[in-house]
């Protein structure tokens, strides 16, 4: 008899979570030694093997570009193992002795890795190696479109930890990915925590799960560019990260929002980096791709510019690398405004920042609360304005989104799951790391007593010190002792 690919796939999780319970145990006995040994095996294995992640998950998902993807697997595997290395996970972690408390790390348990189509190697190396380090199993459900290149990348690391002493069992991946394993791995008993990275439905659920989660919220990136800002570098950093990878990184700019009295020589620039400004004519039929239903199409996600042009029956030149539109409209009825994962830009004009400010809000709103906003601008007033208002995690400076969001262009904890804080409904606005996967027990020790009458106070008894040698005296006999000294002085 065989058994329905749902039940198989589901045997399949709860398999995987026993195996996954006993081997985290093992790991949890490890020393700080023994796991960095262990994590770091892992992100050499996930180095070398970096290019060919990449070429497989561009042929299975058909998303974005092999060298981009390539440099994403690196940036797991070098940026941000070096980011995590020398972090205490085990143990006392700190002692602050001025307050005689100690922190202690203690693992979570099982983390359930949901990994989406669009990085589906990288975010595999990324959560794989922020689970061991915080001395976690983990267990991946993959995209069903991706599953194959995500298998693989956590067939990698698994062996590589393996080899370098980590017990069997600590990291799994599932093999027949379905909606009925995804939701069996997030509500069953043995599941500890989420890491949720996927679409708006994904997160929802894991939220919805009964468990802790750290899932993200979409990215509707505005970018404002004020009249102050180096519009060369400005034209050249957003075209960049905008077309990284065809846009598939939720930290990519979704809009531009720049000054009236910079448009003209903003627009020559993009141009000159590879921009194609559409018509009317064709800004609606590049309109009539984007959306499918009431969500984003996902033929178009990762696709190249002349993919896209294809698509929508246009012809643009050859060098082209990003579709820009103006828009004047924001709403879901305005397809241009809303998070496109994919290199076409909305181009909207104002007078001032404050009007850039209330265009950028909007476009948050849409659909990007809490995630990133980009400004390029050299006047620090209107900086601070943007940072102080903006319901935005990330507010990236002079540098494009996509690598200022995520850590690699700027100073922000380098990770690849990005939280949104209340904004978006998310739990947290960080960066995701190996931090936010332990439980911090305090060992406190006691520094004052409570007395019955008095409250908190640092000393029950004040010693007075005498040639007979030293007596007790109470607080309250202190105080009328100076009370009558001073009596007496009056």
């Amino acid at each position: 008899m065989k058994l329905d690919q749902d039940l198989q796939s589901i045997q399949e999780v709860r398999n995987f979570l026993h195996e996954a319970k006993q081997a985290q145990k093992q790991l949890e006995k490890m020393s700080q030694a023994q796991i960095d040994a262990i994590v770091h095996s892992m992100a050499k294995a996930a180095e070398a093997e970096a290019a060919r992640l990449a070429e497989m998950a561009v042929e299975e998902t058909g998303f974005g570009k092999v060298e981009d993807k390539r440099i994403k697997n690196l940036f797991a595997a070098q940026h941000i193992y070096a980011a995590i290395k020398d972090m205490k996970t085990v143990g006392i972690i700190r002692r602050d002795e001025a307050n005689r408390v100690w922190e202690v790390a203690q693992p979570m348990g099982i983390v359930a890795g949901i990994v989406p189509s669009t990085n589906p190697t990288s975010t595999t190396i990324f959560k794989a190696l922020i689970a061991i380090k915080s001395r976690n199993a983990i267990i991946f459900s993959p995209h069903p479109s991706a599953a194959k290149c995500t298998q693989e990348a956590a067939r990698i690391v698994r062996e590589a930890a393996e080899r370098a002493g980590a017990p069997q069992g600590l990291i799994h991946c599932i093999t027949a990915p379905t909606l009925a394993a995804t939701q069996e791995l997030m509500t069953h008993k043995l599941t500890d925590v989420i890491l949720a990275t996927g679409g708006i439905g994904m997160v929802k659920a894991a939220y919805s799960s009964g468990k802790p989660a750290f899932g993200v919220g979409p990215g509707n990136v505005p970018v404002y560019v004020h009249a102050s800002a180096n519009l060369q570098r400005a034209a050249r950093l957003i075209v960049q990260s905008k077309t990284f990878d065809n846009g598939t990184i939720c930290a990519s700019e979704q809009a531009i929002v720049a000054d009236q009295s910079i448009k003209e020589i903003l627009i020559a620039e993009l141009k000159k980096q590879g921009a194609y400004f559409l018509n009317q004519q064709e800004k609606e039929k590049v309109a009539a791709i984007i959306m499918e239903g009431q969500g984003l199409n996902p033929k178009i996600v990762g696709r190249s510019a002349q993919k896209l042009a294809e698509m929508a029956g246009i012809r643009i030149p050859a060098e082209t690398k990003v579709l820009i539109a103006e828009e004047q409209h924001i709403g879901k009825e305005y397809p241009f405004s809303i998070e496109k994962l994919s290199p076409i830009l909305a181009f909207y004009t104002v007078q001032n920042w404050q009007e850039g400010c209330d265009i950028s809000m909007k476009l948050l709103e849409l659909g990007g609360l809490g995630h990133t906003l980009g400004i390029h601008c050299e006047d620090e007033s209107v900086i601070e304005a943007f940072g102080l208002e903006k319901p935005a995690s990330r507010i990236v400076v002079n540098a494009g989104t996509t690598f200022g969001g995520i850590g690699l262009s700027t100073g922000i904890f380098p990770s690849l799951t990005l939280g949104c804080g209340s904004f978006g409904n998310n739990i947290t606005s960080d960066n995701i790391g190996p931090q936010h996967l332990l439980n911090i027990k305090r060992v406190a020790f006691g520094i004052r007593e409570v007395g019955p009458d008095e409250g908190v106070r640092e000393e029950t008894r004040v010693e007075q010190a005498s040639t007979a040698g030293s007596f007790p005296i109470r607080r309250e006999e202190v105080l009328e002792i100076i009370k009558s000294v001073l009596a007496e002085m009056k």
